[in-house]
Protein backbone atom coordinates (compact mmCIF):
# COMPACT_ATOMS: atom_id res chain seq x y z
CA UNK A 1 0.00 0.00 0.00
CA UNK A 2 2.80 2.67 1.12
CA UNK A 3 4.73 2.16 -2.50
CA UNK A 4 1.28 2.66 -4.67
CA UNK A 5 -0.11 5.57 -2.30
CA UNK A 6 2.93 7.34 -2.76
CA UNK A 7 3.22 6.76 -6.46
CA UNK A 8 -0.07 7.72 -7.05
CA UNK A 9 0.69 11.24 -5.10
CA UNK A 10 3.46 12.00 -7.57
CA UNK A 11 1.59 11.13 -10.34
CA UNK A 12 -1.07 13.91 -8.83
CA UNK A 13 1.85 16.13 -8.49
CA UNK A 14 3.18 15.42 -12.26
CA UNK A 15 -0.15 15.84 -13.46
CA UNK A 16 -0.37 20.20 -11.31
CA UNK A 17 0.99 23.23 -12.97
CA UNK A 18 2.58 26.13 -11.11
CA UNK A 19 2.26 25.00 -7.94
CA UNK A 20 4.40 24.59 -4.87
CA UNK A 21 4.06 20.90 -3.69
CA UNK A 22 4.54 19.80 -0.43
CA UNK A 23 4.52 15.67 0.27
CA UNK A 24 3.87 15.38 4.04
CA UNK A 25 3.43 11.82 5.69
CA UNK A 26 2.45 10.91 8.60
CA UNK A 27 2.69 7.76 11.02
CA UNK A 28 4.87 5.73 8.38
CA UNK A 29 8.03 4.35 8.86
CA UNK A 30 10.15 4.27 5.81
CA UNK A 31 13.22 1.87 5.39
CA UNK A 32 16.42 3.98 3.74
CA UNK A 33 16.19 2.65 0.29
CA UNK A 34 12.31 4.20 0.15
CA UNK A 35 13.26 7.29 1.78
CA UNK A 36 16.12 7.33 -1.04
CA UNK A 37 13.42 6.77 -3.97
CA UNK A 38 11.14 9.34 -2.64
CA UNK A 39 13.61 11.82 -2.42
CA UNK A 40 15.01 11.37 -5.75
CA UNK A 41 11.38 11.79 -7.03
CA UNK A 42 10.60 14.53 -5.09
CA UNK A 43 13.83 16.53 -6.12
CA UNK A 44 13.11 15.51 -10.08
CA UNK A 45 9.52 17.16 -9.88
CA UNK A 46 10.39 20.33 -7.45
CA UNK A 47 8.86 18.49 -4.36
CA UNK A 48 9.16 19.38 -0.62
CA UNK A 49 8.92 16.37 1.60
CA UNK A 50 8.31 16.51 5.79
CA UNK A 51 7.45 12.86 7.25
CA UNK A 52 6.35 12.72 10.90
CA UNK A 53 6.46 9.70 12.90
CA UNK A 54 7.07 7.82 15.76
CA UNK A 55 7.90 4.32 14.85
CA UNK A 56 11.20 3.18 16.74
CA UNK A 57 12.38 1.36 13.47
CA UNK A 58 12.76 4.41 11.29
CA UNK A 59 15.33 5.72 13.29
CA UNK A 60 18.27 4.42 10.20
CA UNK A 61 16.33 6.31 7.84
CA UNK A 62 15.46 9.38 10.26
CA UNK A 63 19.18 9.73 10.83
CA UNK A 64 20.21 10.78 7.24
CA UNK A 65 17.55 12.59 5.82
CA UNK A 66 16.20 15.92 7.58
CA UNK A 67 13.07 16.14 6.33
CA UNK A 68 12.45 12.57 8.26
CA UNK A 69 11.33 13.73 11.62
CA UNK A 70 10.98 11.18 14.57
CA UNK A 71 9.87 11.22 18.02
CA UNK A 72 8.77 8.01 19.85
CA UNK A 73 7.30 9.71 22.79
CA UNK A 74 4.09 10.93 21.31
CA UNK A 75 1.65 9.18 18.92
CA UNK A 76 1.68 10.41 15.40
CA UNK A 77 -1.51 11.89 15.83
CA UNK A 78 0.07 14.48 18.53
CA UNK A 79 3.18 15.07 16.24
CA UNK A 80 1.11 15.95 13.36
CA UNK A 81 -0.92 18.32 15.63
CA UNK A 82 1.60 20.30 17.04
CA UNK A 83 3.48 20.72 13.68
CA UNK A 84 0.25 22.20 12.10
CA UNK A 85 -0.43 24.80 15.46
CA UNK A 86 3.57 25.88 14.92
CA UNK A 87 3.38 25.98 11.11
CA UNK A 88 -0.35 27.11 10.17
CA UNK A 89 -3.11 28.82 11.48
CA UNK A 90 -4.33 25.44 13.10
CA UNK A 91 -7.02 25.47 16.19
CA UNK A 92 -5.74 28.21 17.94
CA UNK A 93 -8.98 28.00 19.98
CA UNK A 94 -7.13 24.35 21.46
CA UNK A 95 -10.66 22.73 20.93
CA UNK A 96 -8.91 19.68 19.73
CA UNK A 97 -6.61 19.20 22.67
CA UNK A 98 -8.31 17.33 24.70
CA UNK A 99 -9.10 14.98 21.44
CA UNK A 100 -5.66 14.51 20.45
CA UNK A 101 -4.47 13.86 24.19
CA UNK A 102 -6.85 11.05 24.29
CA UNK A 103 -5.92 9.58 20.99
CA UNK A 104 -1.94 9.76 22.42
CA UNK A 105 -2.97 8.01 25.42
CA UNK A 106 -4.34 4.77 23.82
CA UNK A 107 -2.41 4.47 20.44
CA UNK A 108 0.80 5.21 22.71
CA UNK A 109 -0.63 3.18 25.96
CA UNK A 110 -0.10 6.17 28.36
CA UNK A 111 -3.18 4.42 30.78
CA UNK A 112 -2.41 6.65 33.91
CA UNK A 113 -3.36 9.07 31.50
CA UNK A 114 -7.38 10.86 32.61
CA UNK A 115 -7.88 10.84 28.72
CA UNK A 116 -6.91 6.84 28.14
CA UNK A 117 -10.57 5.76 28.46
CA UNK A 118 -11.84 8.03 26.02
CA UNK A 119 -9.36 6.97 23.75
CA UNK A 120 -10.49 3.40 24.19
CA UNK A 121 -13.89 4.55 22.80
CA UNK A 122 -11.78 6.90 19.87
CA UNK A 123 -9.96 3.64 18.46
CA UNK A 124 -12.96 1.40 18.54
CA UNK A 125 -15.30 4.39 16.98
CA UNK A 126 -12.19 4.78 14.16
CA UNK A 127 -11.45 1.33 13.62
CA UNK A 128 -15.03 0.14 13.04
CA UNK A 129 -15.89 2.87 10.61
CA UNK A 130 -15.69 1.06 7.65
CA UNK A 131 -19.36 1.51 5.84
CA UNK A 132 -17.45 3.63 3.54
CA UNK A 133 -14.50 1.96 1.38
CA UNK A 134 -11.64 4.03 1.86
CA UNK A 135 -9.42 2.51 -0.90
CA UNK A 136 -12.90 3.05 -3.59
CA UNK A 137 -14.09 6.67 -1.56
CA UNK A 138 -11.06 8.01 -0.10
CA UNK A 139 -12.77 11.11 -0.04
CA UNK A 140 -16.08 10.26 1.36
CA UNK A 141 -14.37 8.26 3.54
CA UNK A 142 -12.14 10.53 5.47
CA UNK A 143 -15.16 13.39 5.41
CA UNK A 144 -17.00 10.16 7.53
CA UNK A 145 -14.28 9.71 9.83
CA UNK A 146 -14.06 13.22 10.42
CA UNK A 147 -17.56 13.80 10.86
CA UNK A 148 -17.49 10.99 13.91
CA UNK A 149 -14.31 13.19 15.71
CA UNK A 150 -15.97 16.08 15.75
CA UNK A 151 -18.86 14.08 17.34
CA UNK A 152 -16.72 13.06 19.47
CA UNK A 153 -15.13 16.09 20.17
CA UNK A 154 -18.37 17.66 20.92
CA UNK A 155 -19.56 14.85 23.44
CA UNK A 156 -16.02 15.59 25.07
CA UNK A 157 -16.79 19.02 25.76
CA UNK A 158 -20.48 18.39 27.01
CA UNK A 159 -19.37 15.91 29.59
CA UNK A 160 -16.94 15.30 32.44
CA UNK A 161 -14.02 12.97 31.51
CA UNK A 162 -15.61 10.32 33.69
CA UNK A 163 -18.82 10.68 31.86
CA UNK A 164 -17.84 10.90 28.26
CA UNK A 165 -16.68 7.31 27.25
CA UNK A 166 -20.15 5.85 28.21
CA UNK A 167 -21.87 9.21 26.72
CA UNK A 168 -19.83 8.44 23.19
CA UNK A 169 -20.24 4.61 23.84
CA UNK A 170 -24.25 5.14 23.56
CA UNK A 171 -24.18 7.55 21.07
CA UNK A 172 -22.23 6.04 18.75
CA UNK A 173 -25.04 4.01 16.54
CA UNK A 174 -27.22 7.11 16.27
CA UNK A 175 -24.46 9.74 15.51
CA UNK A 176 -23.80 6.86 12.27
CA UNK A 177 -27.15 6.94 11.55
CA UNK A 178 -27.09 10.72 11.28
CA UNK A 179 -24.66 10.73 9.02
CA UNK A 180 -26.12 8.52 6.08
CA UNK A 181 -29.91 9.97 6.54
CA UNK A 182 -30.81 11.33 3.58
CA UNK A 183 -34.59 11.82 3.23
CA UNK A 184 -35.73 9.58 5.89
CA UNK A 185 -35.18 7.12 8.81
CA UNK A 186 -33.76 3.42 8.16
CA UNK A 187 -31.82 0.85 9.53
CA UNK A 188 -28.06 1.72 9.63
CA UNK A 189 -27.45 -1.05 6.87
CA UNK A 190 -30.46 0.49 4.64
CA UNK A 191 -29.29 3.90 5.19
CA UNK A 192 -25.61 3.20 4.61
CA UNK A 193 -26.65 0.75 1.33
CA UNK A 194 -28.42 4.01 0.28
CA UNK A 195 -25.40 5.91 0.45
CA UNK A 196 -22.99 4.05 -1.30
CA UNK A 197 -25.31 3.47 -4.08
CA UNK A 198 -25.40 6.90 -4.24
CA UNK A 199 -21.87 7.74 -4.45
CA UNK A 200 -21.51 4.74 -6.78
CA UNK A 201 -24.30 6.24 -9.21
CA UNK A 202 -21.90 9.27 -9.28
CA UNK A 203 -19.17 7.39 -10.36
CA UNK A 204 -20.12 4.67 -12.27
CA UNK A 205 -18.79 5.73 -15.76
CA UNK A 206 -15.33 5.63 -14.03
CA UNK A 207 -16.08 2.06 -12.27
CA UNK A 208 -17.57 0.31 -14.93
CA UNK A 209 -16.28 -3.37 -16.33
CA UNK A 210 -17.56 -4.75 -19.20
CA UNK A 211 -17.99 -8.89 -20.20
CA UNK A 212 -19.29 -10.15 -23.24
CA UNK A 213 -21.24 -6.31 -24.06
CA UNK A 214 -22.63 -6.88 -20.87
CA UNK A 215 -21.87 -3.60 -18.52
CA UNK A 216 -21.10 -4.01 -14.70
CA UNK A 217 -20.05 -1.65 -11.95
CA UNK A 218 -16.77 -2.53 -10.01
CA UNK A 219 -16.30 -1.98 -6.19
CA UNK A 220 -13.62 -3.49 -3.82
CA UNK A 221 -14.12 -4.99 -0.06
CA UNK A 222 -17.18 -2.89 -0.30
CA UNK A 223 -19.14 -5.80 1.20
CA UNK A 224 -22.98 -6.28 1.65
CA UNK A 225 -23.24 -7.29 -1.42
CA UNK A 226 -26.85 -8.18 -1.75
CA UNK A 227 -28.20 -5.29 -0.28
CA UNK A 228 -25.76 -2.77 -2.01
CA UNK A 229 -25.50 -4.65 -5.17
CA UNK A 230 -28.94 -4.87 -5.93
CA UNK A 231 -29.76 -1.51 -4.84
CA UNK A 232 -27.23 -0.16 -7.35
CA UNK A 233 -28.76 -2.32 -10.53
CA UNK A 234 -32.53 -0.99 -9.14
CA UNK A 235 -31.18 2.34 -9.47
CA UNK A 236 -29.10 2.20 -12.81
CA UNK A 237 -31.11 0.02 -15.26
CA UNK A 238 -28.72 0.00 -17.83
CA UNK A 239 -25.94 -1.37 -15.74
CA UNK A 240 -26.04 -5.59 -15.97
CA UNK A 241 -24.69 -6.60 -13.01
CA UNK A 242 -22.60 -5.81 -9.83
CA UNK A 243 -19.34 -6.94 -8.62
CA UNK A 244 -17.20 -7.26 -5.48
CA UNK A 245 -13.85 -8.04 -5.46
CA UNK A 246 -11.86 -8.43 -1.98
CA UNK A 247 -8.11 -8.22 -1.35
CA UNK A 248 -7.52 -11.55 -2.05
CA UNK A 249 -9.26 -12.03 -5.13
CA UNK A 250 -12.71 -13.13 -3.98
CA UNK A 251 -15.42 -11.63 -5.80
CA UNK A 252 -19.46 -11.73 -5.40
CA UNK A 253 -21.66 -11.05 -8.58
CA UNK A 254 -25.12 -9.89 -8.83
CA UNK A 255 -27.67 -9.22 -10.91
CA UNK A 256 -31.43 -8.27 -12.14
CA UNK A 257 -32.33 -10.95 -14.51
CA UNK A 258 -29.84 -9.12 -17.03
CA UNK A 259 -27.04 -12.00 -17.41
CA UNK A 260 -26.51 -15.31 -15.66
CA UNK A 261 -23.72 -14.20 -13.27
CA UNK A 262 -23.54 -17.93 -12.36
CA UNK A 263 -22.06 -18.94 -16.08
CA UNK A 264 -20.13 -15.79 -15.69
CA UNK A 265 -18.66 -16.62 -12.44
CA UNK A 266 -17.80 -20.54 -13.59
CA UNK A 267 -16.11 -19.14 -16.67
CA UNK A 268 -14.06 -15.82 -15.03
CA UNK A 269 -13.50 -17.74 -11.67
CA UNK A 270 -14.36 -21.64 -11.46
CA UNK A 271 -17.54 -20.67 -9.21
CA UNK A 272 -20.90 -20.75 -9.10
CA UNK A 273 -24.11 -19.87 -7.23
CA UNK A 274 -27.30 -18.63 -8.98
CA UNK A 275 -28.46 -16.62 -11.63
CA UNK A 276 -28.61 -13.65 -9.96
CA UNK A 277 -26.36 -14.65 -7.16
CA UNK A 278 -22.77 -15.81 -7.71
CA UNK A 279 -19.14 -15.48 -6.41
CA UNK A 280 -15.49 -17.40 -7.78
CA UNK A 281 -11.97 -16.46 -7.41
CA UNK A 282 -9.37 -14.40 -9.55
CA UNK A 283 -6.76 -16.15 -10.08
CA UNK A 284 -3.19 -14.63 -9.69
CA UNK A 285 -5.18 -11.55 -8.08
CA UNK A 286 -2.96 -8.17 -7.43
CA UNK A 287 -4.25 -6.49 -5.08
CA UNK A 288 -3.86 -2.63 -5.39
CA UNK A 289 -4.66 0.28 -3.10
CA UNK A 290 -4.99 2.70 -6.09
CA UNK A 291 -9.03 2.19 -7.36
CA UNK A 292 -8.11 2.66 -11.07
CA UNK A 293 -5.30 0.55 -11.34
CA UNK A 294 -7.59 -2.09 -9.71
CA UNK A 295 -9.96 -1.85 -12.20
CA UNK A 296 -7.72 -2.08 -15.11
CA UNK A 297 -6.18 -5.20 -14.15
CA UNK A 298 -9.91 -6.69 -13.36
CA UNK A 299 -11.40 -5.35 -16.77
CA UNK A 300 -8.45 -6.77 -18.39
CA UNK A 301 -9.29 -10.24 -16.76
CA UNK A 302 -12.54 -10.24 -17.91
CA UNK A 303 -11.62 -10.03 -21.42
CA UNK A 304 -9.50 -12.66 -21.85
CA UNK A 305 -12.44 -14.46 -20.22
CA UNK A 306 -15.20 -13.83 -22.57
Amino acid sequence: EVTARIEQILEDIKAKENIKPLILITDLNLTTKEANALEKEAVAIGAKIVLLDHHATGKNAAEKFGWYHLDTSKCATLIIYNWLKEHFTFDEKNEYQAIVDAINAIDIWVDESIYFPYGRVLLGMISGAREVNRVVFAREDREYKLYLIEAAKRILQEHSLEDAPIALDDALHSIKKEYFIALKNDTKDNLVADYVTTILTENRDIMSVEYQGKRGVLTFSTGNTSLIGNNFLLANEDFDFYMDVNSRGGFSLRSNNKIDVSKMAEKVGKGGGHPNASGGKIENFKSNFVYAKLRDFVQEYLKERE
